[in-house]
């Protein structure tokens, strides 16, 4: 017992005395090691009786577990000093600028966002918000596309799997289904029956109903914000950005429809001599339709933006349908309104020169640093939407 107290308190002493990883190392060898004190005399336990071994070993486990705390102890105190010294020593000027980081630059979809808020917001424009998973019926059925529809073969949707039936929650109409199962997000039906299948939104319309049974009108708000489709190549990527605007007010006509999107592309391309027209088209959520066409001329083996030489389509619009109105609660007979809706990511490749929508999502710091713009460009109509 004498020689174990008198091991213990030589090792202890030992570790307390290192002044250095290797020093404790080679007391940890001593004492641990495969020929150490401490491991030589827990060898010693299978040759003792019994009776010896109950009292011998607790002792020896004893100092074995003292040791080996202590010698993790004095590492972990060796280790912080050896680290609070080179934190002393070696120090950074953070208020020096550096040629050697990289610098972050805005991307061009953020950038066009911005220009977009600041366009609309002159005009009065408000920017809702909604989710980016939905429900069945506000993403399609309220906006006059039913389940057997064809315009939903053009969406490509992401549906997610259906679960079991739980408690209905949610706001607001939709559309019932004896048929379908509830999702852990459901909306109810008229009849409050059955809550609705989830998707990731395929457009952001949604919004558009979500305001219109939320808030009364006059309403007059852009809706910008990610959507997707199981779509990719040059010019479609399986998620993308899409802008759309809403206005229900009493006495709204297409003209109002005209103006408004003159101004926005005008303002937007910053030319004057913006041209567009107007085209007849179809799409379940208004009436009547139209596909917008913008004027361009080529220069230099380029499109620039102007002029009516040749023509490109840039968005969708179109007078509210009456049934949209009606499925908001809203008496189509004393509103009216317009909605109309872009890619965002199709509006900086044209006016920004850029081929191939894919490298918006490639995460190339090349591309980036070519397209992309500084932080402190922020877009004001005052500077500049594309400063």
């Amino acid at each position: 017992m004498t020689d174990i107290a008198t091991l213990q308190s030589e090792t202890l002493a030992a570790i307390a005395g290192a002044d250095s990883l290797d020093a404790l190392e080679t007391v940890r060898v001593a004492a641990l090691g495969k020929q150490g004190s401490v491991s030589a005399l827990l060898k010693t336990l299978g040759q003792m009786s019994p009776e010896e071994r109950q009292v011998q070993g607790p002792v020896i486990n004893g100092l074995r577990e003292a040791v080996t705390t202590a010698i993790a102890d004095k590492k972990a105190a060796i280790e912080s000093a050896v680290l609070n010294a080179r934190l002393a020593t070696e120090r950074l000027d953070m208020t020096l600028p550096s040629s050697e980081a990289p610098r972050g630059s805005v991307h061009p979809v953020s950038q066009v966002m911005d220009e977009l808020a600041e366009i609309f917001a002159d005009m009065g424009f408000a920017v809702a918000e909604g989710p980016e998973i939905e429900d069945d019926w506000t993403n399609f059925s309220a906006l006059n596309i039913p389940e057997t529809h064809p315009a939903r073969a053009m969406h490509d949707t992401f549906y997610f799997p259906e679960t079991s039936p739980s408690p209905l929650q949610g706001r607001g109409p939709g559309r019932g289904d004896e048929s379908s199962e509830t999702s852990p997000l459901p909306t109810l039906s008229p009849e409050g029956e059955r809550a609705q299948k989830m998707l990731l939104r395929t457009h952001t319309s949604p919004v558009q109903i979500r305001t219109m049974t939320s808030q009364k009108p006059p309403i007059r708000i852009i809706a910008p914000g990610r959507v997707y489709r199981s779509d990719s190549d040059a010019t479609h990527t399986p998620m993308f950005h899409q802008i759309e605007g809403l206005v229900i007010d009493k006495g709204i006509h297409l003209g109002h429809l005209k103006w408004t999107l003159e101004t926005f592309l005008r303002a937007f391309f910053e030319r004057d001599d913006v041209t567009i027209r107007m085209r007849p088209s179809y799409f379940p959520f208004t009436e009547p339709s139209a596909e917008i066409d913008i004027g361009y001329t080529i220069q230099n083996g380029k499109r620039v933006v102007g002029g009516s030489d040749h023509w490109m389509e840039v968005l969708g619009s179109g007078m509210v349908h009456r049934r949209v109105i009606e499925n908001c609660g809203l008496d189509p007979d004393e509103y009216q309104g317009f909605a109309f809706g872009t890619g965002v990511d199709r509006l900086a490749m044209l006016k920004y020169g850029m081929d191939d929508l894919r490298a918006f999502f490639d995460g190339d710091l090349r591309w980036l640093k070519h397209y992309g713009f500084a932080a402190l460009d922020v877009p004001t109509l005052s500077g500049g939407v594309g400063a």
